[in-house]
């Protein structure tokens, strides 16, 4: 407990503490620019093919242009990047569109949810669980930070390798009962990511010719042809077939007491996955989502209802995607190293401010500017919060507009938003050869979110592995070297098989009690 009482000492009696940086936050140039952030923020999110690595990025040398200071340029860009764990949520429930790539898992039930007409809860409950977890998560930051970033950068390439093996297994479960259709659709997004130039080697690797390829596979590219425009085309054949697509009219757009309890052990279960997952370099909100998802499923999904529109399904990946947007600015602040794509961003503009973390402690070095970004925080969620629930019934009026007239605007936004990326035709060629993959994806029922997950960490998978077995003289025990990576293993092998264990000791069960059952009659 002696770490507690430091940090809880660091937090309130340092020379300049929490409590300045709320008073430095409540300015009123500070707030205006939380407030703005976060609008924009949300419009970043909900808008496909821009994400918050983008929005960050394209708005950093904006801010420079408009001459603020370091603490209120950086105010901006977290209120933006936490808006977008807000706003990427909306298109992929009432859509099944994701605004970017950590609301991919969301799309899931929420998607479902709004087609039975509760698409006013599943943007309520996304919103109230990003808020729980956001601020639980910041509050983890001030507390936890320094002695948990001691624990990850132990993690050496064996520990990284098994870590990713075990995001591979957790997401396998979005498979539902066919757990080799998860592990197949999981094997064929890592076969994604090699295509391009091998790091290592500089080896070309599967690009046909195409320069452009070198560069690998563009995710936002996948991820929308394989959600968006295979909707829109299942959304078309049921039309041709005759039968009923027509979106659902939400009934109401407020959550229940029921459901929100309903939903709050999955929101507090996906907090803290988010968090731990967003203290490990290179995973980030999107595998957060994902291994929240799955672990919930896993655990909590008795009666088969995930899939088809379980709050539990919507509240998890939300809550998980903002504690982990909290999570990885520890090893960036404590260690310098960047937890997610958009904190990589944020590191190079820290270090344009002339603040470089990891070389020396930025709580002391400078405390004016990290402690009134993280009273900022808790201002900006709190906004957040405070934002989406009006825009909430806005949102839902989407599902009023004729399924007829909405397919071509998926479709027009999707194509837009692939494009405006990098102005490639190419990628829109992509995009649609994607988007017919899978159509016949969905038609065989092999799951979606796999493939992507297996695309996000395949190089991962891939480095990891080779400078493991280099640094051990090609010995594949090395990745069940001490007891961390044996603990991962396990980890592994229980979430793959203890629910298959599981369902057949309770299918056991009832065919005795429907044995029994049968005898006394």
């Amino acid at each position: 407990m002696g770490w507690l009482l430091t940090s809880l000492n660091f937090v309130f009696a340092a020379d300049f503490n929490l409590w300045d940086g709320f008073v430095a936050a409540l300015t009123f140039e500070n707030l205006i620019l939380a407030v703005i952030g976060c609008l924009l923020g949300t419009l970043i999110g909900v808008l496909p093919g821009i994400g918050p690595i983008t929005g960050v990025a394209i708005l950093f040398p904006i801010t420079l242009g408009l001459g603020l200071g370091d603490a209120s340029t950086l105010i901006l860009l977290a209120s933006v990047y936490y808006g977008t764990q807000y706003g990427g949520s909306t298109t992929s429930i009432l859509l099944n569109v994701p605004g970017e790539a950590s609301s991919v898992v969301t799309t899931l039930d929420g998607y479902q949810m709004a087609k039975q007409g509760r698409a006013g809860p599943a943007l309520a409950i996304s919103a109230i669980g990003s808020f729980i977890a956001g601020i639980g998560a910041v509050i983890g930051l001030m507390l936890f930070g320094p002695p948990l970033a001691e624990i990850t950068v132990q993690f050496q390439s064996p520990e990284k390798f098994m870590v990713v093996i075990l995001a591979f297994a957790t997401v396998s479960s979005l498979a539902g009962k066919s757990l080799i259709k998860g592990l197949l659709a999981v094997v064929f997004g890592v076969m994604l990511a090699t295509v391009g130039a091998d790091l290592q080697t500089g080896v070309v690797r599967y690009t046909f010719g195409e320069l452009k390829l070198q560069e690998g596979l563009d995710f936002v590219i996948i991820a929308i042809g394989l959600f968006a425009v295979s909707e829109v085309l299942s959304l078309l054949e049921d039309k041709v077939l005759g039968e009923e697509t027509a979106f659902v009219k939400a009934e109401r757009i407020w959550v229940t007491f029921k459901e929100f309890m309903f939903s709050l052990g999955a929101i507090i279960r996906g907090g803290l996955v988010g968090f731990f997952i967003g203290l490990l370099p290179g995973t980030g909100a999107s595998v957060a989502g994902f291994m929240s998802y799955g672990l919930e499923r896993r655990f909590s999904d008795r009666d088969g209802t995930f899939g088809k529109g379980d709050i539990r399904g919507v509240a998890a990946p939300e809550s998980a995607n903002n504690a982990a947007a909290g999570g990885s600015l520890i090893p960036l602040f404590t260690l310098g190293i960047p937890g997610s794509g958009t904190t990589a961003v944020l590191l190079g503009i820290l270090i344009s401010m002339g603040i470089r973390p990891g070389s020396g402690n930025v709580f002391e070095d400078s405390p004016e500017l990290i402690w009134t970004l993280i009273a900022s925080m808790f201002i900006g969620n709190a906004i957040l919060l405070l934002l989406n629930f009006p825009l909430v019934n806005v949102f839902v009026q989407i599902l009023r507009i004729p399924t007829w007239f909405l397919m071509p605007v998926i479709l027009v936004i999707s194509y837009i938003g692939v494009y405006s990326v990098n102005n490639s035709s190419l990628d829109i060629t992509i995009m649609t050869i994607f988007g017919v993959i899978g159509y016949f994806a969905r038609k065989m029922d092999v799951p979606l979110a796999p493939i992507l997950l297996g695309l996000i960490l395949g190089d991962d998978l891939e480095q990891n592995f080779r400078r493991s077995l280099l640094a051990d003289d090609g010995n594949y025990l090395t990745f069940l070297n001490g007891p961390l990576n044996i603990g991962l293993a396990i980890a592994v092998v229980v979430v793959l098989f203890l629910p298959q264990i599981l369902d057949l000791i309770r299918g056991g069960r009832i065919k005795e009690e429907f044995a029994d059952s049968s005898a006394e009659v």
